[in-house]
């Protein structure tokens, strides 16, 4: 993919490809450090927050701020932004008119935010939730700005700078919603603490890639960028709506506890997206871009790829499915227990979104859009009918089990059609993912055995955890050829 800035091409030479695999090597490295520490700290904040401060009510309210807020940061630049990432010369002759893309959509969409924001929360099932979202949506206009110099530490692969960046993100949110939580300040204590985390990360970005942050205008770049972006502005906002629209559906069908229990179990079930999901996403794109030329190393790129995310995200999933109550009761306290019901298939659900976005990620490098929007747009239109029916049979647990239903049997055929097509076949992706699935399946076997015959108590939680660990590393030990390199 060219812009109309861009220097002509050239073929990756066999010189070229140890400088990126080195490149890809050390950014995936300072990538997964980052987003590890950034999320144990942010799980340990939570922890805190439930158990002393905030009750399932006041995180239903911030579950619902929150699904808004990612729903709009999914198209608040257009999608022009990647242009910095993917398109190839000097990034720095179209950035000046990203910028202004980016900044202008971003106000917009946060002036309808704000006029619109009663009636949303309204609709949503939660009226209270008005204010929190006229805060926390602040943030769609800060980002909007941290685009292009967020965008120029992607492409160089600059994910140390980066992890000083979101470390001083970190401490300055954390510290102010801890502060208003404790002064009694419930969810807009979360609000306030997002705006100021957000503003830390402008001015990091900005010092971080001096230069970038420059307003200006080419009408020429314009259309270009937006005839890039769009599709993937679209294909972004469907993606989101597909993750964000369980809680709305819980929000409107069900009461404001169902709602706490269930955003709870979700930001648990995150977990391991967030952790090592993110931290791939972080070079996978930028990475996949380089060998989008060669069909042959893209797809082993991408089987490579899978297989280490795979690798690290199953023990994750399985541990916290087969051991969702125990493990639910220590962290949080038992007025918690119901979220652990629908936590089992809310990770089922978290392992396929991890192969699911790194597929995204391929299928955009590889320029195919209309694929993803397709496939994203199939997803929300089968996915909605399917929680509406789950949550009135079903409550919480009812609402995971449709989401379950559909990522399987419907949403993960449709990505294999598309990489298929892209050149990536059934069998690159099925060798990539068995030693894993194979591992998971013992693991959760000796979890499910050791936890019946144990208990629940914190030393046979530890035992138990460990035992099932080991096993899953002896079965995946016979793939580890692959993970390599």
């Amino acid at each position: 993919m060219t812009g109309p800035a861009a220097d002509t091409a050239s073929d990756t030479t066999p010189a070229q490809a140890p400088s990126l695999g080195r490149k890809v090597g050390s950014a995936a490295k300072w990538s997964l450090i980052n987003t590890v520490v950034m999320r144990l700290g942010n799980f340990a904040t939570g922890i805190v927050l439930a158990r002393f401060f905030l009750g399932p009510e006041a995180w239903g309210v911030y579950g619902i701020a929150q699904t808004v807020l990612l729903v709009l940061l999914s198209a608040n630049e257009l999608g022009v932004s990647l242009a910095i990432v993917r398109w190839e010369g000097d990034p720095r002759r179209f950035a000046p008119t990203v910028l202004t893309l980016s900044a202008a959509s971003s106000c917009l969409l946060y002036a309808v935010l704000f006029a619109v924001a009663p009636a949303v929360a309204g609709v949503l099932g939660s009226p209270e939730a008005s204010g929190v979202l006229r805060v926390m949506c602040l943030c769609v206009v800060l980002d909007g700005l941290s685009q292009v110099p967020a965008g120029f530490l992607t492409r160089e692969f600059a994910q140390g700078r980066r992890m000083a960046v979101d470390g001083l993100n970190f401490v300055l949110s954390t510290a102010v919603t801890l502060l208003l939580a404790v002064d009694g300040w419930g969810a807009m204590s979360f609000a306030w603490g997002s705006v100021v985390g957000n503003v830390a990360a402008l001015i990091g970005c900005c010092l971080a890639a001096p230069g970038t942050l420059k307003f200006g205008w080419d009408r020429e770049q314009a259309r270009a960028l937006l005839r890039f972006g769009l599709p993937l502005a679209g294909a972004s906002m469907l993606a989101l709506g597909v993750v964000n629209v369980d809680t709305m559906v819980v929000g409107s069908a069900l009461d404001p506890l169902a709602l706490g229990f269930y955003v709870l179990a979700f930001n648990i079930s995150g977990w391991p997206v967030r952790i090592i999901s993110e931290a791939a996403r972080r070079v996978s794109f930028a990475g996949f871009s380089r060998l989008a030329d060669s069909p042959q190393a893209l797809a082993a790129g991408f089987a490579r790829a899978l297989g280490v995310v795979m690798a690290g995200t199953v023990p994750i999933c399985v541990l916290l499915a087969a051991l969702a109550a125990p493990v639910v009761e220590l962290i949080y306290g038992e007025r918690w227990l119901p979220a652990a019901r629908a936590l089992p298939w809310l990770m089922a659900l978290g392992l396929v979104r991890i192969g699911c976005e790194l597929a995204y990620d391929c299928l955009v490098a590889i320029g195919r859009r209309r694929s993803l929007i397709g496939v994203q747009g199939l997803w929300l239109i089968v996915l909605i009918p399917a929680l509406v029916i789950g949550a009135r049979t079903g409550g919480i647990v009812g609402v995971a089990q449709g989401h379950v239903l559909v990522a399987g049997v419907v949403v993960v055929p449709v990505f294999l059609i598309a990489l298929h097509r892209g050149g990536i076949r059934l069998g690159t992706v099925a060798r990539a993912c068995a030693w894993p699935l194979l591992g998971g399946a013992v693991m959760a076997a000796v979890l499910l055995l050791l936890e019946r015959y144990l208990g629940g108590g914190v030393l046979a939680l530890l035992a138990t955890g460990a035992a099932g660990t080991l096993c899953y590393v002896l079965c995946v030990l016979p793939g580890r050829a692959l993970l390599k390199g």
